[in-house]
């Protein structure tokens, strides 16, 4: 199965992808750390042609991981998907690859997302470098609502919860 990790930056895709992946002996890729190990800091453009490139690496690891075990979860994470065209570029994957897909929703109110914001730049918790409270308003500006089947997880809630609720999502 491939899972989108959907919503702004802050609002808990992350940890919740690494608290599901070890749940069900899953995998997370993540955009920030393909971007990371393949170009160096001066290369880094954080531009959505680069982005659009990570996920497509990404896409081509989830073909290849899922080839021969099936039963297998991929966690597709450090994308919001915030644009249409970037969820329907994983779901046409998915039907090649002939998997299942579920996409999850992170949300929580903006005053918990920019506290997390802040913590993670405070202690460099984070490999992507332009992860602020700024960035998360410019991407909710654009966010375009995903229209495909999803599940919404309120990240204010304990991450057992959270966890809880996407167990359920993904059957």
């Amino acid at each position: 199965m491939i899972v989108l990790m959907a919503g702004l930056p802050g609002t808990g895709k992350s940890t919740l992808a690494h608290e599901l992946a070890r749940r069900v002996s899953g995998r997370v890729l993540s955009k920030d750390d393909i971007r990371s190990a393949i170009f160096q800091p001066a290369e880094i453009e954080y531009s959505s042609r680069q982005d659009d490139l990570c996920l497509q690496i990404m896409l081509e690891i989830a073909g290849h991981l899922l080839s021969g075990q099936p039963a297998r979860s991929i966690f597709l994470d450090g994308r919001p998907f915030s644009r249409r065209y970037q969820i329907e570029n994983v779901l046409t994957v998915a039907q090649s690859l002939h998997q299942p897909w579920r996409i999850l929703e992170c949300v929580c109110s903006e005053e918990t997302a920019r506290r997390r914001l802040q913590s993670d730049a405070e202690t460099d918790a984070h490999p992507a470098r332009n992860r602020d409270y700024q960035l998360y308003l410019e991407v909710k500006s654009r966010f375009e609502s995903i229209t495909h089947s999803k599940t919404i997880i309120d990240t204010e809630r304990p991450l057992e919860t959270c966890a809880q609720q996407a167990m359920a999502a993904l059957g």
